[in-house]
């Protein structure tokens, strides 16, 4: 089995008829993604790739049966686009935006829950790279072919460490279950949290694997749920060793501010908890090889 997407997900692309989601929406099509519908408002009628643009995402759903969303929504309208994914009864949502202020951000997760438990849609992102099920289906941005169906399952706030890791298992012959691109922004739909306790309860995926930053209290608050809820191995790498305290590295997310987190301070709470942490990235592949094969 995968997380969050498989062969059978209805995928719709809000914002499809823009330059970079038409090349992503031929790229996934490729790859095998189910994708039914696509979204700009009063666009109604057109096509994209054959894909047919509806006004609304309520208009895509009823007509499609659509119940998964990719956002490529310029970022003054994007918190909007989220959460009317959600009023639509999405129930999954990749956004891979960049540049959505943080107040709309705080808006959308009030905007996420019904009532005090119950969430309307999973959301991962924004500023993310997407996320693959290898051989099943492709929501995002990210190089299919770099990734071999398999059982290590990776969470990454940075997409190109992303794609590093599962080239680097590639080339071990080591696949993929599934990787989810979670974002670099400080807010953000889906935490280290969240996808480790879906991961924990796919029979499919064997090791996991976190690409951390620095910044925000996401690894640390990982090690702790780590320690207390993850039976399966972790293998962890965290970018930023030699940034310094309170200069902004990258996504905007990654800026040390308070103790904990920093690469260094990160490194050793994980470490702390069981979990093995690769030195740099160039030993990702192979650091995450061996624990694979230790626990086979």
């Amino acid at each position: 089995m995968s997380i969050l997407i498989d062969r059978d997900s209805r995928v719709i692309v809000q914002g499809i008829t823009g330059r970079m989601a038409r090349f992503h929406t031929k790229d996934m099509l490729r790859y095998g993604t189910n994708v039914v519908a696509g979204v700009v408002p009063g666009k109604g009628g057109e096509t994209v790739e054959g894909v047919p643009v509806h006004d609304t995402v309520k208009q895509a759903v009823a007509a499609t049966g659509a119940d998964t969303s990719l956002v490529f929504v310029p970022p003054p309208f994007a918190a909007d686009s989220i959460m009317e994914a959600a009023d639509s009864g999405v129930r999954y949502c990749v956004c891979i935006t960049d540049g959505i202020p943080a107040q709309d951000m705080i808006q959308v997760k009030r905007y996420m829950y019904r009532y005090p438990r119950e969430k309307r849609m999973v959301l991962t992102g924004p500023n993310c790279a997407g996320t693959i099920s290898p051989g099943k289906a492709l929501l995002g941005i990210m190089p299919g072919h770099i990734y071999l169906p398999g059982h290590v399952g990776i969470i990454g706030r940075s997409g190109t460490l992303g794609y590093e890791a599962a080239a680097q298992l590639k080339d071990n012959g080591i696949g993929v279950s599934t990787s989810v691109g979670i974002g670099g922004d400080p807010i953000n739909g889906s935490s280290f949290k969240d996808i480790l306790a879906r991961f924990e309860q796919d029979d499919d995926t064997h090791v996991i694997a976190m690409i951390g930053e620095i910044g925000g209290p996401q690894e640390s608050e990982a090690a702790e749920y780590i320690r207390d809820n993850i039976s399966k191995p972790v293998v962890a790498y965290v970018a930023g060793l030699t940034a310094p305290k309170g200069r902004t590295m990258g996504h905007a997310g990654a800026i040390i501010s308070a103790f904990g987190e920093s690469a260094s301070e990160k490194v050793e709470i994980l470490s702390s908890v069981g979990v093995t942490v690769a030195e740099n990235p160039a030993v990702i592949g192979d650091t995450i090889a061996r624990v694979y094969k230790e626990a086979a």
